[in-house]
C-alpha cells in the first residue's frame, strides 16, 4: 500500500495538473459515501432493528421530513391526513 502511495506521489510530483483531478474524485467519493450512510440512517424505510421497531416508516409524524431536499414544500403547514396505527 504504502509503495502505491509513493507511485501515485512521484507521478504528482512530475505532473501538478493531476492534483486537482484526485481532489475533485475524493470529494466526489466522499460525498456519495455521506449520502450512503444518510441514506442508512435517516430514511424511514430502512428497518435496522426488526425485532423492536418492524415498521418505522409508521413511526413519522406527519410534518417531519425526512428527504433531503424538498422544493416548495413546508412541512411544518402540514396537515394530519392519515390515520393513526
Amino acid at each position: 500500500m504504502s509503495s502505491m502511495l509513493k507511485v501515485v506521489g512521484k507521478q504528482l510530483k512530475n505532473h501538478p495538473a493531476l492534483i486537482p483531478l484526485f481532489i475533485f474524485i475524493g470529494g466526489g467519493a466522499t460525498m456519495s459515501m455521506m449520502y450512503l450512510a444518510r441514506l442508512a440512517l435517516k430514511n424511514p424505510d430502512v428497518s435496522w432493528d426488526r425485532k423492536n421497531n418492524p415498521e418505522p416508516w409508521n413511526k413519522l409524524e406527519h410534518n417531519q421530513q425526512y428527504k433531503l431536499f424538498a422544493v416548495n414544500m413546508d412541512y411544518t403547514k402540514l396537515k394530519k391526513d392519515r390515520p393513526d396505527f
